[in-house]
């Protein structure tokens, strides 16, 4: 079949990768446009537009899916859309504008998390199973029919970072595997059974850690926002990012935020076990072994974060 492939971020280059590698042919990629990156925000684009160039493919650069994009993409008469992790909505006449429609790999058990971050918030909840889906696109979000699904354990360390990298891996093969069989006429799509519950966007205000919570909701939250939008506190009026971290077991208890050196461990307080906190990014410095920031820290300075 003819196709055009729509995504941005490194999940999506998997899927691009293996589809370019399949005996489908990809007409063009769209992704979003070009973006200022990092501390001098230097202008750069996507990871997948890099990936399109290296394998010599037409790329449609667009952050709204209206206009010259549905028209360049419409002109193309493509088989089938596919989409992975975009960044954006397809809505009518694109949305039909392909013979078969479009197919969403989604990086969640569908129906459970809906939304634009399915592997941060299955963490954050203490999800112990997650999973990949490649469904059917309909104008609702995330609501067509199922064509295929993967299960995968969340490990008790990954970060959402791990998870979502091996995601990527697994879903790009489930997703070949449902396009071969939408061409050679084989496809079935059920409709999607089970509870609904939504993952929306995080945001910077997400990954600000409540002591008061209990140790798992804690670690579980730490995990779920790295690396972005990153998990923090705030001591001595600034703000430091925790990018490592488990529970303490068999540790005395300390007043939630409260900060303590137990030996070489940097432990802080929540409304249960103490967690035991492994590396820090202080502001305004790289990152660093949590025992070694707590030790250059000032005589006097605040013990307890809010």
């Amino acid at each position: 079949m003819s196709l055009v492939f729509a995504g941005s971020p490194s999940a999506a280059v998997p899927s691009l990768r293996a589809l370019a590698a399949s005996e489908h042919t990809v007409l063009a990629v769209l992704t979003r446009a070009d973006s200022p990156q990092g501390r001098r925000a230097i202008l750069t684009q996507t990871p997948v537009a890099d990936t399109a160039d290296e394998l010599g493919l037409p790329v449609i650069k667009a952050n709204r899916l209206a206009g010259e994009a549905t028209d360049a993409i419409t002109a193309l008469n493509p088989d089938l859309g596919v989409i992975v992790a975009y960044g954006g909505l397809v809505r009518e006449p694109l949305l039909s504008a392909p013979r078969l429609g479009w197919i969403n790999l989604h990086f969640s058990l569908l129906p459970r998390w809906r939304g634009a971050a399915p592997v941060q918030r299955s963490i954050m909840a203490g999800d112990d199973l997650t999973g990949a889906t490649v469904f059917q696109l309909v104008p609702e979000l995330d609501a067509g029919d199922s064509f295929g699904q993967l299960t995968q354990s969340i490990g008790k360390l990954e970060t959402a970072g791990h998870l979502l990298e091996s995601l990527a891996d697994s879903g790009a093969q489930l997703l070949t595997r449902v396009v071969d069989a939408m061409a050679d006429g084989t496809a079935r799509a059920e409709p999607q059974v089970g509870d609904v519950t939504l993952a929306p966007k995080l945001t910077l205000e997400d990954g600000r850690i409540d002591w008061t919570r209990d140790a798992h909701t804690v670690t579980n939250l730490i995990r779920g926002v790295t690396p972005e939008p990153g998990a923090y506190t705030t001591l001595d009026g600034a703000r430091l990012k925790i990018l490592d971290a488990s529970i303490a077991r068999d540790t005395p208890r300390l007043a939630p935020g409260e900060f303590s050196l137990s030996g070489k461990a940097l432990l802080v307080g929540t409304s249960t076990d103490p967690i035991h906190v492994l590396t820090v990014h202080p502001a305004g410095k790289k990152a660093m072994a949590a025992a070694d920031w707590w030790r250059g820290r000032p005589a006097g300075s605040e013990s307890i974060a809010s």
